[in-house]
């Protein structure tokens, strides 16, 4: 059961890193992914180590959507 409730908030997790919400800008979709992370930690679905693999994919997607903004280009 354990099994089934990670890998539906790890595909979750997965969407919305994919395929941010309408409106939803980088610094939202960064909070949201974290907040979910958080929340599957919290929850006993994943380990410190999952939960640091994904602040990191978070972080990437952040930098990768954020790149350039306010830079002067």
């Amino acid at each position: 059961m354990r099994i089934e409730e990670k890998k539906k908030a790890l595909s979750a997790w997965r969407k919305l890193l994919e395929e941010p919400e309408i409106r939803m800008d980088a610094e939202e979709q960064y909070d949201e992914l974290l907040k979910m992370a958080d929340a599957m930690e919290q929850e006993g679905l994943i380990n410190a180590s999952e939960w640091r693999q994904l602040v990191k994919e978070a972080g990437t997607r952040f930098a990768q959507a954020t790149e350039g903004v306010g830079g002067g280009t």
